[in-house]
């Protein structure tokens, strides 16, 4: 297995690992709701992909939320073509742990989904999440229109105005339209589900976060 000499820094495409041509092979049946995890969803809903550390986590903030529909987790914002686990935890994929997350806009609105992400963890801390340390863990949004977009870049200024009046860093968090994701094994979807005393890294600021 290779393993970047610092995997705070985002290889580049060159640099990474090749990948493969296989997509994983998962269920596609979300552990607890039922509902498929992959396309194509309900007419009229919506997807984000966000970073916030370790995926175990971080997906069961969402599934709960009314108006979301579907949850998975997975690797985008690299290079390497359908990653493994493993492979990302190298560093040389260049992808960060992700949640993808299908809702309904008539029900929850982007903002509340971002605002439970920034409350959930710590998005001025770079190549890490507490003790997870990698560029697997950098805090990230994946979005899927300009639309989105905006409103992303609103709720980062307005989350940015209250860290400093709490006298926290800058905001951290990489934008970028979504290219692609790639699902994750099986075994780590819903994992907090199936695995009740598993690891959960979620940690946040402490500071409420204003938009929504």
């Amino acid at each position: 297995m290779w393993i970047t000499e610092d995997k705070q820094t985002i290889p580049t495409a060159q640099d990474s690992l090749p990948g493969r041509s296989e997509a994983v092979k998962i269920s596609g049946i979300h552990h607890v709701n039922g509902r498929s995890i992959v396309a194509p969803f309900p007419a009229g809903c919506e997807e984000i992909v966000l970073g916030l550390g370790c995926f175990w986590g971080a997906e069961r903030l969402f599934w709960p939320l009314p108006g979301v529909m579907a949850t998975a987790v997975g690797y985008a914002g690299g290079h390497t073509p359908n990653p493994t686990y493993e492979e990302t935890c190298t560093g040389k994929t260049g992808h960060t742990e992700v949640v993808r997350v299908i809702f309904d806009p008539t029900v929850i609105g982007l903002p509340e989904i971002l605002r439970a992400s920034f409350e959930a963890h710590d998005p001025t801390q770079g190549m890490r999440q507490g003790n997870d340390i990698g560029n697997q863990y950098r805090s990230a949004i994946f979005h899927v229109d300009e639309a989105q977009c905006e409103i992303i870049e609103k709720g980062l200024a307005d989350y940015q105005q209250a860290l400093d009046q709490s006298g926290l860093g800058r905001i951290t968090t990489e934008v970028a339209p979504l290219t692609e994701f790639y699902y994750a094994e099986e075994y780590h979807q819903q994992y907090l589900a199936k695995n009740p005393g598993g690891y959960c890294g979620l940690k946040g600021t402490g500071i409420s976060c204003p938009i929504g």
